[in-house]
């Protein structure tokens, strides 16, 4: 019995701690993907929006700016007559650097290779110089302008940010290139801003995957930027982001799930990617899966305290059913049989007095004949009454048949045994039953025997029943040892 209590407990056990344990994991999991997608598919497209305005306004400014040096009059007038009064030119790209507030700006004529800045001729460009391969292949460009990050010669080498604008006549003739060009720390800075203000990593990628610009406010996104230089090594990973329809994927990023969002910028040529690598809201969702397994830890240790209790109280009461006598309240023969096997191996480790009395009430057939079925269950209560108050707490009672009781009397000899008997004959006697007003007198005869070595159950109480049966035969209400 306790181990098929042990058992149901442990697989009760197991079997809620695998229900809520796969209940709150599957809830965070699902929990934690549909953040995902929420961040992937619905706030990181906004935010790229939202980033893609800004740099309308903040990025794209200085190619409207461009755009208007290329198509200015003055600017192709000028080049047209001859490009004289070079200070003229000057003192117009001085007034469009204050203007505007540009880090430089510039004019560099086909015809003449001028490079004409606020300070006057910086040089000329020649094909063979490597520091002006820029103006080259803008001549050569399908597009009307380009972005570019180089070397600013005329501000100590500053790496800027120029926008090359081509610059036409009236009949649509080339005559040079034309633009104002912004310090990368400047638009570093503007990048770092949406950083701050997003909480969310910024890069912009050229058509080959090349990082161009990307925030660096912190030591952790500096990381982050190089483990994405990595990434862009990864064809499938360049394929899904060079495209010129809007994009939200996630990725894996050293092992850690990212979500990114990328769109192309027309204007720059470029693409802004957006990227979440820590999302918001996890930490709240890790909270409640520790809150959750918590509380169903608390739950199964409640469950298991009732269910065991339950269990105990049940498998008591089936025990006291099972061993016990429902009319008198003493040991049943059931238990008298595992009782009697206990004692036995005791008696063979540590041999000790041992005695039996068989004892059977006199008559008790003409107590049912005379006095009703339930006078004779009052005299069998009355007996078991009178018979436990006079044993001592070691001793063990049953009752065997009908109106027959056992009772074993451990450490006392035969002698003893008997003084015993006749005391528990004389008590009943001596002490008649009230029912309905009536007395019934109650009489016993016991046989006894003593354990002998190499005794079984059968022959011990084989010989105590043959005494008992003598008793019996001498006239009843006595006592007859074997």
């Amino acid at each position: 019995m306790f181990k098929q209590k042990k058992r149901l407990i442990l697989f009760v056990t197991i079997l809620l701690i695998t229900g809520f344990l796969i209940t709150s994991i599957c809830s965070y999991i699902i929990s934690l993907s549909s953040l995902r997608h929420q961040v992937t598919h619905a706030e990181l497209p906004l935010t790229s929006d939202t980033i893609y305005s800004e740099i309308q306004r903040d990025l794209l400014r200085p190619i409207f700016i461009s755009s208007l040096m290329a198509s200015d009059t003055f600017l192709r007038d000028w080049v047209l007559q001859g490009e004289n009064e070079k200070d003229k030119i000057v003192r117009y790209l001085s007034e469009i650097q204050k203007t505007y507030h540009a880090f430089t700006t510039f004019f560099v004529s086909e015809k003449t290779r001028n490079y004409y800045h606020p300070d006057g001729i910086l040089k000329q460009v020649h094909p063979e110089d490597p520091e002006d391969s820029w103006y080259f292949r803008v001549s050569d460009l399908q597009e009307n302008y380009e972005i570019n990050i180089d070397s600013d010669m005329a501000n100590e080498g500053t790496l800027t940010v120029f926008i090359n604008y081509r610059v036409y006549d009236y009949a649509n003739n080339f005559i040079g290139v034309t633009g104002i060009g912004l310090p990368v720390t400047a638009v570093q800075q503007i990048i770092n801003q949406y950083q701050q203000t997003y909480n969310r990593d910024i890069l912009f990628l050229d058509r080959e995957g090349q990082i161009r610009l990307s925030n660096n406010s912190s030591d952790q996104t500096a990381q982050h930027t190089k483990e994405l230089q990595k990434l862009t090594q990864d064809g499938d990973f360049i394929k899904k982001v060079t495209t010129t329809a809007p994009t939200a994927f996630q990725y894996e990023i050293d092992g850690h799930p990212v979500s990114l969002n990328s769109r192309f910028i027309k204007e720059f040529g470029w693409y802004l990617v957006v990227i979440q690598y820590e999302l918001k809201g996890k930490t709240k969702l890790v909270r409640t899966l520790l809150f959750n397994l918590l509380f169903c830890a608390i739950i199964t240790v409640v469950i298991l305290l009732i269910t065991n209790h339950t269990i105990t109280t049940y498998q008591r009461e089936i025990e006291i059913m099972a061993t016990t006598d429902k009319l008198t309240g003493l040991y049943n023969r059931q238990a008298l049989d595992m009782l009697f096997k206990q004692l036995l191996i005791d008696q063979n480790r540590n041999p000790d007095d041992l005695s039996l009395l068989l004892l059977d009430i006199d008559h008790f057939k003409r107590v049912n004949d005379d006095y009703g079925h339930l006078a004779g269950d009052a005299v069998l209560e009355h007996l078991a009454t009178l018979l436990t108050s006079r044993l001592r707490e070691a001793d063990i009672i049953c009752r065997w048949g009908g109106e027959e009781f056992i009772i074993l009397l451990k450490g006392c000899d035969l002698e003893t045994t008997y003084n015993m008997a006749e005391e528990l004959r004389l008590g009943i006697m001596n002490h008649p039953l009230r029912f309905d007003g009536i007395s019934i007198a109650i009489t016993i005869s016991i046989g006894i025997a003593k354990h002998q070595p190499h005794d079984t159950r059968e022959s011990l109480i084989g010989r105590a029943d043959k005494a008992m049966y003598k008793a019996k035969a001498n006239g009843r209400n006595q006592v007859v040892s074997a």
